[in-house]
C-alpha cells in the first residue's frame, strides 16, 4: 500500500489517500492542542504512543464485535483505516465526574457515577463544539434517528468493554470521546482512542495519565502516555 496525496490535516493527524478508494493512510502527529485549539504545544513521541495505543484498543473492540475503521498498523506512527464519512457529532461517555461535567454540575471531581452518562457535541471548531441533544442532531440533519440509535448502542458497548479492560490494567476510565463515521452506509467507530481522547487515572493513586497533564501544565506528559502504552501492552 502506497501513501498518496494528503487529503486532510487536523490537530492530531494527517490523512493521505491510497490506491484503494476505500482505505486511507493515517499519520499521527506530535502536535498537542487543548481547549479547541486555543492552547498549542508538542508532546514528544505522542504520535507514536497514540498510534500504538489506538491500534491495541481497536483490535480489542473488533474482537468483541464492535465495527471500527481500523485495518492495520503500517508504521510506528501510521495506520491504515477505512475511509469513512464522519458524522459531525462527538460522543462523550462519562463514568466519573471530571472536566466540564464538574464545572457544569457543581459536583466534585472524582465522584463515581451510578451509571454512565452519554453526551453529544456538535463537531464544529468555529462554534467551539457546543453541547447538543438528539433534537439538535435531527434539526441539523447530522444523523438519522436510526444512526443515533446505533451510535448510542455502540458507545455504551465500547464503554463496557474498555471499562473492564482498563480496570485489569490498573486504570480508571474516567471519560472518553468517540467519533463515528459511515462506511458503505453502516455506522462504525472512527478517529482514535488514546490519552488524547480519554481521561485515564491510576486506580490506586488517581494520578492522571492523559492529556489533562498538558491542559493543566502538570508536566511529565510523555511519561504518562508511555505508561498507558506499557500497561495496555502487557
Amino acid at each position: 500500500m502506497q501513501k498518496g496525496e494528503k487529503l486532510y490535516e487536523g490537530k492530531a493527524k494527517m490523512i493521505f489517500a491510497t490506491e484503494d478508494p476505500d482505505l486511507v493512510w493515517v499519520e499521527y502527529k506530535d502536535d498537542a492542542t487543548a481547549f479547541n485549539g486555543k492552547k498549542k504545544g508538542s508532546i514528544e513521541d505522542k504520535g507514536r504512543y497514540n498510534n500504538q495505543i489506538s491500534a491495541i484498543l481497536f483490535n480489542l473492540l473488533e474482537e468483541k464485535g464492535v465495527p471500527t475503521h481500523f485495518k492495520g498498523l503500517i508504521g510506528a506512527r501510521e495506520m491504515l483505516v477505512k475511509k469513512v464519512d464522519i458524522v459531525l457529532v462527538e460522543v462523550v461517555v462519562r463514568n466519573i465526574i471530571a472536566g466540564s461535567l464538574a464545572k457544569r454540575t457543581g459536583l466534585e471531581e472524582g465522584v463515581i457515577l451510578s451509571e454512565p452518562v452519554l453526551e453529544f457535541y456538535y463537531k464544529s471548531d468555529e462554534l467551539d463544539d457546543p453541547f447538543i441533544n438528539d433534537d439538535h442532531i435531527k434539526m441539523l440533519k447530522l444523523a438519522t434517528e436510526e444512526q443515533v440509535k446505533d451510535i448510542k448502542k455502540l458507545a455504551f458497548k465500547i464503554n463496557d468493554i474498555l471499562l473492564g479492560f482498563m480496570r485489569e490494567k490498573g486504570l480508571d476510565l474516567v471519560d472518553f470521546k468517540l467519533e463515528f463515521g459511515l462506511f458503505h452506509g453502516n455506522v462504525i467507530l472512527g478517529d482514535e482512542i488514546s490519552p488524547d481522547t480519554c481521561r485515564l487515572w491510576d486506580t490506586d493513586t488517581h494520578q492522571k495519565l492523559d492529556k489533562d497533564r498538558f491542559r493543566r501544565d502538570m508536566g511529565d506528559v510523555e511519561d504518562a502516555y508511555q505508561e498507558v502504552l506499557r500497561r495496555i501492552s502487557e
